[in-house]
């Protein structure tokens, strides 16, 4: 399990992670997402061992991380600036790995390297981006770290290496119950990916559901009413509504609850025509956001 209790995380005067208290469990995919600059690469790096906490601290199977190298033995973190030897080859790579970590599989990497159209022998720095995201996972993955750290894990990655990077982590997750946590702003990919979720703001954690839960938190509701019904949505008053926008006779409304509790909700009012639909992860990133007074027109998904 990774655990951060109380972790603070400054540059210079910026804070850049801010009493952050998060748990994550054995054999979970978790997602990680946030505005710009909001901690996500801080705690990741943290994670791994690159940087020391300020205050509190972060935690791998209950054991501080930075300068514990039983500890950084059972992490890999593949950043999103991935680093390769200068002038070396995936080959050069896996030399380098198989004497940092005793977990290292030289079969699964032939075997890994065999599934990729990439030449292990070639200088990486001649590959493209996505070819460089695939020399990482496949040298990440044949380390078999218990856990697996990605920061923007797909950019760059065509559609089709997309779906086998995708099948080959959760593979290792049922195989070795290995742990997952992916940064990314591809909030649309969390979501058919991810058992769990965090919004990270400021430096704080400010939500965390797994993704079931989400779909029992949060609604959006189409609906009309009887023109001389007298009924205005947009007067509507709970503290569960995220907004209400209309277009003709129709409104469309985000609610922060279920389906069930939004249909409840919406039976006092009479509507002649109801529709319930569960809001996407990006969606409820972008009203949680407002929520917070953040400006959602300068969020780059």
């Amino acid at each position: 399990m990774i655990t951060a209790k109380d972790f603070t995380k400054k540059f210079d005067s910026k804070t850049a992670v801010d009493c952050l208290n998060i748990s994550i469990e054995q054999g979970k995919i978790y997602g990680l997402v946030g505005t710009n600059g909001s901690g996500k690469s801080t705690f990741l790096r943290t994670v791994s061992g690159v940087y020391y906490a300020d205050g509190g601290n972060v935690f791998v199977d209950d054991e501080p991380v930075y300068e514990n190298v039983t500890a950084k033995h059972k992490v890999f973190f593949v950043s999103d600036d991935m680093y390769f030897l200068p002038n070396g080859s995936m080959d050069d790579m896996s030399r380098m790995y198989k004497g940092l970590y005793p977990t290292w599989s030289q079969e699964k990497y032939e075997k890994l390297s065999g599934r990729f159209p990439i030449d292990k022998t070639a200088r990486v720095k001649t590959f493209s981006k996505g070819m460089r995201r695939q020399a990482a996972i496949i040298l990440a993955l044949s380390c078999q770290p218990k856990y697996l750290l990605l920061d923007e894990a797909f950019d760059g990655l065509d559609p089709v290496i997309r779906v086998a990077v995708r099948k080959l982590i959760a593979e290792e997750v049922l195989e070795r119950d290995m742990t997952v946590i992916i940064s990314s702003h591809n909030l649309r990919e969390l979501e058919d990916f991810c058992d769990t979720v965090g919004i990270l703001h400021q430096g704080k954690l400010i939500m965390q559901h797994t993704m079931d839960a989400l779909s029992d938190r949060f609604c959006k509701v189409q609906v009309a009413f009887a023109k001389d019904s007298g009924v205005d949505a947009e007067k509507f008053e709970n503290d569960k509504i995220l907004s209400v926008k209309k277009s003709g006779s129709v409104y469309t409304i985000a609610c922060a609850m279920g389906c069930d509790e939004a249909e409840k909700f919406m039976s006092n009012y009479n509507p002649i025509f109801v529709d319930y639909i569960p809001l996407t992860l990006e969606e409820v990133f972008v009203y949680e956001m407002e929520a917070i007074g953040y400006d959602t027109n300068n969020i780059i998904f």
